[in-house]
């Protein structure tokens, strides 16, 4: 489980590769579940969270990027 300060640690790109191999991950779990070779059910849980996590903070920079583009035309008015 990865926490929340080490994702805000990495850059846009790394996040975003991190992000891609545990969508992969979630999907090599689901198959596994549906197949009956699963060994660590709780581990889709985790992924799941680390996506979440992963999506909430490149949404969180999206979003204060976007702040700082209409304050800066805010002030060339």
């Amino acid at each position: 489980m990865v926490q929340a300060k080490e994702i805000r640690q990495l850059s846009n790109g790394e996040i975003e590769d991190a992000l891609e191999e545990a969508k992969l991950e979630m999907f090599n779990l689901r198959f596994q579940l549906e197949i009956g070779q699963l060994e660590d059910p709780t581990r889709i849980k985790e992924v799941k969270r680390d996506i979440a996590r992963y999506k909430t903070i490149l949404r969180e920079r999206e979003i204060a990027e976007q702040l700082v583009r209409e304050e800066e035309e805010g002030d060339v008015e």
